[in-house]
Order: structure tokens, then sequence, then C-alpha cells
């Protein structure tokens, strides 16, 4: 009997990785419906304009959502799905009730940084594993939201 799953991976190796998918799933959930409701709570004279950026990043957050749960069941494991969960493993807290411009970008930045640093996590994880697939992944996510951090970070200076 082989201890490889069915896309060659370790077995051992790919639950360690689902299990940090897992993780990563979790805070994108959460930080899916902060996003969602800075973009219907926002107020203020940016409003236009923060109203159409939070709609492309929670648009941008929700795919993810779909390609990190069905990366998970890629490896042979289920993912999360449950809201309950997701409050208990998230590193991202729920930001209730915000409505100042400034502090829904300060919101967006700092569900970012989280998720930067678990998907770093992941890449260190993944090299270890040999698993391109998740590899790939976490990079190219980290590539497009580094941008977007730098984006949001000048737009605050």
């Amino acid at each position: 009997m082989s201890d490889t799953n069915r896309i060659g991976l370790h077995e051992a190796s790919a639950s360690q990785l689902a299990e940090k998918l897992n993780e990563l799933l979790a805070n994108y959930q959460i930080f899916y419906m902060n996003v969602r409701g800075y973009h219907w709570n926002v107020k203020g004279p940016q409003f236009f304009q923060l109203h159409e950026k939070f709609e492309e990043l929670y648009t941008d957050l929700l795919t993810k959502v779909d390609e990190v749960a069905e990366r998970i069941l890629t490896l042979g494991h289920q993912p999360v799905h449950a809201y309950s969960d997701y409050v208990e493993i998230s590193r991202i807290r729920e930001d209730k009730n915000v409505s100042d411009g400034k502090a829904c970008v300060e919101g967006v930045l700092a569900g970012y940084q989280v998720l930067i640093e678990l998907q770093r996590e992941l890449l260190s994880l993944a090299a270890d594993a040999d698993d391109e697939g998740t590899a790939a992944q976490a990079g190219d996510y980290i590539r497009e939201q580094e941008k977007t951090v730098w984006m949001l970070a000048s737009y605050l200076a």
C-alpha cells in the first residue's frame, strides 16, 4: 500500500497542507464578509470610489474562497464549511459596523497582511512537500495581493 495520494503527494504532507489551507479558507471567508460589509456601509467623500473598489475586492475574494476549497479537495481532504469553524480558526476577526472610508481601507490592509503571511507559510510547506500546485496558487495570490496592498497604502498616504 502506498503512502501517497492520488496526485502523488505523501499523505502526511497532503494532510498538513490541507490543514493550513483550511486555516487560509477560514481567513478568506471572514475577510470576504468584512470587505462585503465595508462595501455596504462605507460613507464619506470617497464613497463612490471605495464602494466600487470594495466590490472588486470581495468578488475576487469569493473566487479565491472557491479555489482554496477546491485545492483542499484536490489534496484528498475536506474543506471546512461552517461559519462557526471559520470564526474559531481565523486570525482575521470580524470587523462590524465600520463605515469610515479610511477605517475600511485600513481593515482591508490588515486583512491582506494576514492572508499574505498565511500564504507565505503555505508556500514554505508546499515547497517542502514538492506540491507545485499549492505553491503556484499561493505564489499567484501573494503577487496579486502585494500589489493591492501597495495601491491601498498609497491611497491612504
